[in-house]
């Protein structure tokens, strides 16, 4: 049993706004009686998101699983769509939920995205897509991928769940490919309980997005013109994400002091992933890369003796689940068994950070004794 005096320190933790301003807005919906259906917050918070990132098109959902659903059914893909192992499960389940079929390619050992070069090579008849991880928001290579997709005529989905507020080259990272898909779910820097986003800048694929994720509904008739789903928003989770949209600033401010913190306590003792040129990051992640496994499980063992629960963000590598093909994926096998978050969210105060900092320290150093 934990001490009252010895808080557990999460990986994440939401910072939750103020109760008093979801209540405002919990108010209007009780007058209006409107919970779902393209509510006037559902309308809002797309607008506002929008302007808040300089985006064309932005439709928000229920979930970030739905979201990458529904960007591989507007594009229509059925075949082979290229992805990287080293993200987060649902990206290689929505393709196979789909009827498509996951191809891996490695990724890149400084960035740790997935890796244009190796694409080139799992390249086949059978390919009709790129569906690449902004991993931990760190940019793709954009402008490789791109080539690649005119190349060989391939379509481009960006997985962004990580990249909210991340801008590249002086835009929103969200801009580049055919459509990116965001996840607003509650361990994310912006979230919205449960939910997330279809982003694009073609007119008529936004417009079957907003189609499809209301059962293919076409106007009040309830016509449907093609098959559709249920991912719609509510306005309970668009009221959250209303409340939590208006700090994000200061929340990407906040985290970005604890980093550099970090940075300074750490920086020279362990491997960070490399940012592109050009980035402006939202500071959602913090991930160190060990010497080896052994390594890592030593330091996560002494955090987790004081109550502090860093998370293997993301292991094992996706190459390795049961209903996926066999692919050689070195790189992210080899990264993924290495790799861990530390704890990063608004609330954490200097204290905790310099007592992680120290157990991570005091447990290198013993480690190297061994």
């Amino acid at each position: 049993m934990h001490s009252p005096k010895q808080p557990r320190i999460l990986v994440t933790k939401p910072a939750l706004p103020d109760m008093d301003s979801y209540i405002d807005y919990l108010r209007g919906i009780w007058e209006r009686g409107q919970l779902t259906n393209n509510g006037p917050l559902v309308k809002e918070l797309e607008i506002r998101i929008k302007d808040y990132l300089g985006l064309k098109h932005c439709l928000v959902v229920s979930s970030g699983t739905i979201a990458l659903q529904l960007a591989l059914k507007a594009l229509e893909l059925d075949g082979d769509v290229i992805t990287t192992p080293f993200s987060f499960v649902a990206t290689s389940s929505a393709i196979a939920w789909e009827g498509c079929r996951p191809v891996f390619a490695d990724i890149e050992n400084d960035t740790l995205c997935i890796d244009p070069d190796r694409i080139e090579t799992v390249l086949t008849e059978h390919t009709q897509a790129i569906l690449a991880t902004h991993i931990y928001g760190y940019p793709c290579a954009v402008d490789s991928i791109q080539d690649l997709a005119v190349k060989h005529q391939l379509k481009v989905i960006y997985d962004a769940a990580h990249a909210f507020g991340v801008n590249y080259r002086n835009q929103s990272l969200l801009n580049f490919g055919d459509i990116s898909t965001l996840s607003f779910h509650a361990t994310k820097l912006f979230y919205t309980g449960e939910g997330g986003a279809v982003v694009c800048n073609d007119d008529y694929l936004a417009e079957r997005i907003r189609r499809m994720r209301d059962f293919g509904i076409n106007g009040p008739e309830a016509f449907y013109p093609e098959i559709g789903i249920n991912a719609k928003m509510s306005e309970l989770h668009a009221a959250l994400g209303l409340c939590v949209l208006s700090g994000v600033s200061e929340a990407i401010a906040r985290r970005k002091a604890i980093c550099s913190r970090y940075d300074a306590a750490l920086t020279g003792r362990l491997v960070r992933p490399v940012l592109r040129e050009g980035t402006e990051y939202n500071y959602a992640y913090y991930p160190v890369i060990f010497a080896s496994q052994a390594e890592l499980q030593h330091v996560r063992d002494a955090l987790n003796e004081v109550s502090v629960y860093p998370r293997r963000y993301f292991y094992p590598p996706l190459s390795r689940l049961d209903y996926v093909g066999q692919y050689p994926v070195p790189l992210a096998e080899d990264i993924s068994a290495r790799i861990l978050c530390l704890p990063l969210y608004e609330e954490l105060d200097e204290e905790q950070i310099d007592m992680i900092c120290s157990v991570v320290l005091r447990a290198l150093n013993n480690y190297s004794k061994e």
